[in-house]
């Protein structure tokens, strides 16, 4: 017999969704497959090595933005003076070029007389600093003289002579490959004014969708124009550092060559925080006690050195920049640390920038502004 038909649901009566089966990793964030350590660590230290050999190539591109970033500021305000991109970017370059060369004329005959006779005033200097020590080191070798005599041993010295072979031809070597160095920079730095923008435009337009596209361009402009007015202030606050402090020397009766040849030296080692002004500070005590016969007189040049430095780093910098600028200390060392050993000079130069660059780039990108906060 056939089992009698169920009778149907009444509209009144509620049904009961069945119940759905979850899986087990619904609840999970979703976990994205990370890189290991090591990975990390081989990657990190393959890039380092290759910034390292390939800094031949690499340090004309990177002089080429850095003075590129100086010059765009200025090219700007000369578009609005409807003068064309190409020939704005030409008038900037030449009155670099003119301004570099007319410094470099004058330094050329100080620069040469002090590398010939630094060496001369260092041996005085040194002798002086061996009469001072002398009672020292006959105490440290009446001693030494004791303890070999109490052991027994001969008093035996063994003169170890070094040799050096001077290549004659090094110089010719070096000179074209520094010429064709110096070309490079001028003529990519040409292009970075002229052709930056378009080559920007051209890269962006690779991207597939409008928004992000649009979202690009708004990182770029921003990080171009913040970068492009950090470096020009920077600059021209180095510069008139420079020129206050050969001013300085002029007053303390220094010749006016000399005096411009420390003041570029002082304007080149403040775009190395804590590093450049220690080293200026060394050297301005050298001058100092090779300049002048009495003490006061000798630290005179060291001394108004670190209040002008003081001031400025205290003062000016912070008024002008903001704190938008503000960089960490210990990353500032440690980017100078690195940079230097990985460039040496132009390292020291370029550290700051590119620190700051990354630091722009790290605040434009949603997700990284913690990164960005711990750079400062």
């Amino acid at each position: 017999m056939s089992s009698p038909p169920s009778n149907p649901p009444s509209p009144d009566t509620p049904v009961v969704a069945e119940p759905v089966p979850v899986p087990i990793d619904a609840h999970l964030p979703h976990l994205r497959p990370r890189a290991p350590g090591s990975l990390v660590v081989l990657a990190t230290l393959a890039v380092g090595f290759t910034l390292w050999a390939a800094q031949e190539v690499i340090l004309p591109i990177l002089l080429a933005m850095f003075f590129a970033l100086v010059g765009n500021p200025l090219i700007r305000l000369l578009r609005r003076l409807w003068i064309p991109r190409f020939l704005a970017a030409l008038l900037v370059l030449l009155a670099g070029l003119a301004g570099t060369t007319l410094l470099a004329v004058q330094l050329v005959e100080p620069a040469t007389a002090w590398a010939e006779q630094a060496p001369r005033e260092a041996r005085k200097i040194g002798r002086e600093l061996q009469n001072l020590t002398k009672p020292m080191h006959e105490a440290n070798r009446i001693a030494e003289d004791m303890a070999r005599a109490a052991a027994g041993e001969a008093n035996r010295k063994v003169q170890v002579v070094r040799t050096r072979v001077d290549d004659p031809y090094a110089v010719l070597t070096r000179t074209p490959r520094l010429l064709a160095s110096v070309l490079a920079v001028i003529l990519l730095t040409f292009f970075f004014m002229v052709y930056g923008e378009n080559l920007q435009r051209n890269a962006i337009a690779l991207l597939p969708g409008r928004q992000q596209k649009k979202f690009t361009v708004e990182i770029l402009q921003s990080i171009e124009h913040q970068v492009s007015r950090y470096v020009l202030t920077i600059s021209l606050i180095n510069a008139t550092v420079g020129l206050v402090f050969a001013g300085i020397l002029v007053l303390l009766r220094f010749p006016l060559q000399e005096a411009l040849l420390w003041g570029t030296m002082v304007m080149l080692l403040n775009y190395a925080p804590y590093v450049g002004p220690l080293i200026g500070m060394i050297a301005m005590l050298l001058v100092g006690f090779i300049r002048f016969d009495e003490t006061l007189a000798s630290v005179t040049p060291a001394v108004l050195y670190l209040v002008l430095h003081t001031i400025e780093g205290q003062l000016v910098t912070p008024i002008i920049l903001g704190r938008s600028m503000a960089l960490s200390p210990l990353v500032l060392i440690l980017a100078l640390m690195l940079f230097g050993w990985l460039w040496g000079l132009v390292g020291l130069l370029l550290a700051v920038p590119l620190l700051v660059c990354v630091k722009l780039v790290l605040e434009q990108v949603e997700g990284m502004q913690g990164w960005a906060r711990l750079l400062e």
